[in-house]
């Protein structure tokens, strides 16, 4: 199969996913679209991943697969030898019923994509310990502060310096505050405009407040560093 054609077996996939639903939902309302990650934030993540020319990337959830598919397509499409995609959902079978895995197989995108059904706070500490490296991350998994706050911690080890990481509801409050201590006190710095075409949501329960795009990128530092303990940054969504 031609990469041309693996490409346009993704995008079938990914679209059908978002016209249609997948073939299964958790029995609340609107589901499918709360959960998952809009096609046209997929495009956008595709499109940011493919400039970088990603190798390896790790992502955090996988729910439905949406974002996963918008992955395996820019891994496919950059063409680098060996491209991998590490995936680490611990409910991917016991409440998502396997739907996002079934998506990513459907898509042929199962020879390059590792499924780990693990806590992502057990999985990542694996990874660092192993050694492995990735070019990126999207991270949309628990949106608990202190669980998001231990993904970056360890995904900051496992990207390799200059690297992105990606965010999925990043203007939730308990999401945005985990990113501003990194943000404040271990240098990433975000992309301006990185998801300018992507879905707008309004700024926590400001009602009135401008809206802004759903996902946001930081890039890491050319170098990993542990800055003093003296030159703590205070990192809440305001500042404090």
């Amino acid at each position: 199969m031609t990469t041309d054609t693996a490409v346009s077996r993704i995008r079938a996939v990914r679209h059908r996913l978002a016209q249609e639903g997948p073939p299964w939902t958790r029995d609340r309302a609107d589901d499918f679209p709360t959960v998952t990650v809009p096609e046209r934030d997929g495009d956008v993540l595709r499109d940011l991943l493919i400039a970088e020319g990603v190798a390896t990337v790790v992502e955090v959830g996988l729910a439905y697969g949406s974002s996963a598919l918008a992955i395996g397509e820019a891994l496919l499409a950059v063409g680098r030898p060996d491209p991998r995609h590490v995936v680490i959902d611990p409910f991917q079978d016991s409440v998502w019923r396997n739907v996002g895995w079934d998506q990513l197989c459907s898509a042929g995108l199962a020879p390059i994509t590792r499924l780990i059904p693990d806590w992502s706070s057990v999985a990542l500490a694996r990874l660092v310990a192993d050694g492995f490296v990735a070019d990126a991350a999207f991270v949309d998994g628990s949106h608990r502060f202190h669980e998001v706050f231990v993904d970056f911690y360890f995904l900051r080890k496992i990207v390799r310096p200059g690297g992105l990481i990606l965010i999925d509801d990043d203007r939730v409050p308990s999401v945005r505050a985990a990113a501003r201590y990194y943000e404040q006190n271990l240098g990433w710095t975000p992309i301006p405009g990185a998801f300018t075409g992507g879905t707008l949501v309004v700024d926590g329960d400001d009602s009135a407040a401008e809206p802004v795009t759903r996902c946001n990128a930081f890039r890491l530092p050319d170098a990993l560093s542990e800055p003093p303990f003296g030159d703590f940054q205070p990192f809440g969504p305001c500042g404090h």
